[in-house]
């Protein structure tokens, strides 16, 4: 063995290490309001966080110590005071950035929660649900993908889909499959009102939760939810199927895909979005493809094993998701746009 590759190796895990134990303080400060108290503000000492945030300032001290190891806040030591950069802010504060990023470490946190579960799924080789998670998955997957909904859905997305915009504006009706607390739902609803929405999910938790957010949002009168699976729901003659995040999750997501070719219209179309992975393991490398990958073991992947023998899993690439849409009878498949996260695709008969 060589001694430099053992001690590189080792710092590469410490440092692992350091993020994790780092990221329950990271969701510390978005909770406890410590960020937010330093937005905007310039240089703060310990005792000013303590004063804005009703923190006892022994505990601000440490955590703004941490803060600053880690480079997320600056340090002036003639004032001894940390500053948080507003560039910082706007990923951790900024609940309408479409890089907020604070809430994905709920994801986390529910991952160690759900720990023996994974477990005993992965012994077993049986599924894990998403209803068996802890809720705190729940609403960080919906604060994760919202704002990036939000900026791209109706504003890039659905325009990239040839003559959908135009459609949907005059009308039409939209089945959004596996739409969680319904915020792609939501945003459909707004943005098309002459068209009729219809929000699907197995999970009646989350779409109870989807259901008061579309009446606090004022969209009831086009949105309805269903509850049902990806391949029983009676919602049909669609314009537009949109899967967000969702096929990956799914067992046999052939058969979902067939059972949405037969509920579109006959020029309907899926709008497809799915996370950004190349088809090769080589060249999925990186924190967007080992975060996914974590998440497609705890997450995506037990999901589909409980409810088929079929886990496409959270980085397949466009050739095993094309290969699964042809076997559903789609063939026409285009890559009409994506983002450092997202693939999203065009699916038409």
């Amino acid at each position: 063995m060589q001694q430099e590759v053992i001690e590189a190796f080792a710092a590469q895990v410490l440092n692992d290490v350091a993020i994790a134990y780092s990221g329950v303080l990271v969701n510390i400060g978005h909770k406890l309001g410590l960020y937010r108290a330093m937005a905007g503000q310039g240089p703060l000492t310990s005792e000013q966080v303590a004063e804005r945030s009703g923190v006892r300032e022994r505990y601000v001290r440490e955590w703004l110590n941490n803060q600053r190891a880690g480079g997320y806040l600056h340090y002036d030591p003639a004032l001894r005071a940390y500053t948080l950069p507003d560039e910082h802010a706007y990923v951790l504060v900024d609940t309408e950035s479409p890089t907020f990023l604070a809430p994905a470490f709920d994801g986390a946190s529910s991952i160690w929660l759900d720990e023996d579960k994974a477990i005993d799924a992965i012994k077993s080789g049986q599924g894990m649900p998403w209803s068996a998670h802890h809720h705190r998955l729940f609403h960080a997957t919906e604060a994760l993908f919202r704002n990036g909904y939000r900026d791209h859905l109706v504003g890039s997305w659905i325009p990239a889909i040839e003559g959908m915009d135009a459609k949907l504006r005059a009308g039409g009706k939209v089945a959004d499959v596996g739409c969680g607390h319904g915020a792609s739902s939501i945003l459909m609803a707004k943005a098309y009102p002459a068209a009729t929405i219809v929000g699907i999910d197995n999970h009646g938790p989350s779409l109870d939760i989807a259901r008061q957010r579309a009446r606090d949002a004022g969209v009831s009168a086009n949105l309805t939810f269903e509850q049902a699976d990806a391949r029983s729901y009676t919602t049909a003659d669609c314009d537009l199927i949109c899967f967000m995040d969702a096929l990956h999750d799914m067992g046999d997501p052939h058969l979902a895909a067939s059972h949405a070719y037969s509920a579109l219209a006959e020029d309907g179309a899926l709008l497809l979005v799915e996370p950004f992975a190349n088809d090769d393991v080589e060249d999925n490398v990186g924190p967007v493809a080992r975060l996914f990958y974590a998440a497609s073991l705890t997450m995506c992947t037990a999901n589909a094993l409980c409810d088929g023998d079929h886990a496409l899993g959270a980085q397949a690439g466009p050739a095993a998701t094309s290969e699964v849409l042809r076997r559903a009878s789609f063939t026409r498949i285009r890559l009409a746009c994506q983002t450092p996260m997202n693939i999203v695709y065009e699916v038409r008969r």
